[in-house]
């Protein structure tokens, strides 16, 4: 899959926790070398807890301010970006897919959409039900997804273009997850919301990487050939793979 070095790049970061946290300095570092213009907006609702600081990219001073807010902030004005974040959580179809629809810019005498990447970095999976509708819906869209357990886990690259699926997103691949099985973080109770999925921060800093390696060749190569990828912490590979069914690793 091929990709113009010359569009605008918007990018929609959903989730700033685990992953998506050690994702966002990689992001702004790699959109700050292009050429052209970039956007990078971040979505999170959720407030930074002293539970955090063992494994997610926040630091003592964070503690109460909302994490899309304190990333966002943190690195865009470190690179001289916009600063652009939602600090609340997305869990209607309409919101997200209005968010992650890509505006027309003129190229060689021809309206081209924007590329429009949507990187999932959530952990539950009613909220990639929601990604899956929404890439589904739209006509353009690159739709990242990252999940891991405490040490594995797999990152899947979904691509739309002219109302087309290019290559499968991670429902596609791991059916399971469509099913009703948990819920939005804003419908979690107290209890439900205090127990931390079992992740390692090297868990979580390799999957950020694996993300980060999508973006690099889909913006800065232009050339996509890896569909999706696992990887082990525990036993430190990374592997690229063919776009088949197999067991998945939870978020």
């Amino acid at each position: 899959m091929n990709f113009s070095l010359c569009r605008l790049v918007k990018i929609l970061l959903l989730g700033a926790g685990g992953t998506g946290g050690y994702v966002a300095p990689h992001l702004y570092r790699l959109m700050h070398t292009l050429n052209r213009p970039v956007r990078i907006n971040i979505v999170d609702g959720d407030l930074v807890e002293a539970k955090n600081l063992v494994r997610q990219n926040f630091c003592a001073a964070d503690l109460g301010e909302n994490k899309a807010k304190v990333l966002a902030t943190r690195y865009s004005e470190a690179f001289g970006m916009e600063t652009l974040y939602h600090p609340a959580f997305l869990e209607k179809d309409e919101d997200l897919y209005r968010m992650v629809q890509p505006g027309d810019i003129w190229l060689d005498g021809k309206r081209v959409p924007e590329l429009s990447i949507l990187i999932g970095c959530v952990d539950n999976n009613k909220s990639r039900q929601m990604c899956h509708r929404v890439f589904e819906r739209s006509s353009h869209l690159v739709y990242i997804d990252s999940g891991n357990d405490e040490f594995s886990g797999q990152v899947v690259c979904g691509i739309r273009c002219n109302r087309r699926t290019i290559y499968k997103p991670v429902c596609k691949l791991y059916p399971d997850m469509l099913e009703e099985t948990d819920n939005f973080p804003s419908e979690l109770s107290c209890a439900e919301a205090a127990v931390s999925a079992p992740q390692s921060i090297t868990a979580n800093i390799m999957a950020a990487t694996v993300v980060t390696d999508f973006v690099y060749n889909i913006v800065a190569r232009g050339k996509l050939t890896t569909r999706y990828a696992v990887f082990s912490a525990a036993s430190i590979n990374v592997r690229a793979e063919s776009n088949k069914k197999r067991q998945r690793r939870t978020a």
